[in-house]
């Protein structure tokens, strides 16, 4: 089972960002990458693998704050 999830990002301003995150979501066991803009990202992810509170430290973590658009 395969859960949605819309990240809304601050910090990001150009591609390298852009690939920054994807790179990190990318490492969250579980998650697969639908879109990654400036400012958001779209993707799946299965719950048994990793939290959606997982996946927000995973972009934390390089320095872009992230939380959960419902």
């Amino acid at each position: 089972m395969q859960d949605t999830l819309k990240l809304s990002i601050e910090g990001m301003h150009c591609g390298a960002c852009v690939r920054r995150v994807t790179t990190a979501l990318q490492a969250v066991p579980g998650v697969q990458v639908g879109a990654v803009e400036v400012g958001s990202a779209k993707l799946t992810f299965n719950p048994e693998e990793a939290t959606a509170q997982e996946i927000v430290a995973a972009v934390d973590g390089i320095g872009f704050p992230a939380r959960i658009e419902q």
